[in-house]
């Protein structure tokens, strides 16, 4: 009996699980969540403010661009164009950062993320 009643229970802990793996929210992934348009927002990168310009077409990130950064050039730059494009495709601002450059990714992320709430 009591071999049943653990198995049962392993087996309602692991469906909990995978169940709440499975409803993940979709935070600003999902679709037609924004008001088409183009918006700017600004983040603090490792050297200073990163400007951005979001532009939205049918509710989705359409483009994301750099318009104004102060970042170590070559990396910290090419980081923010990187991260910039990674959002767009991903659909996101929840994109892995480029490593050695942690605080241009983090400001480019978070520009956007105040571009979009502009879109909501």
């Amino acid at each position: 009996m009591k071999k049943r009643l653990a198995l049962a229970l392993v087996a309602t802990l692991a469906m909990g699980v995978f169940v709440g793996c499975s409803t993940k929210t979709e935070g600003d992934k999902a679709a037609g969540a924004y008001k088409d348009g183009t918006y700017e927002g600004v983040g603090q990168g490792y050297k200073g403010d990163i400007k951005v310009s979001v532009e939205v077409k049918d509710g989705k990130i359409s483009n994301v661009a750099i318009l104004e950064q102060e970042e170590t050039e070559g990396l910290g730059d090419a980081a923010a164009e990187e991260v910039a494009k990674k959002i767009a495709e991903a659909q996101s601002t929840e994109v892995e950062a480029v490593s050695g450059a942690t605080g241009s990714s983090n400001g480019t992320m978070d520009a956007a993320k105040d571009a979009l709430s502009k879109a909501k």
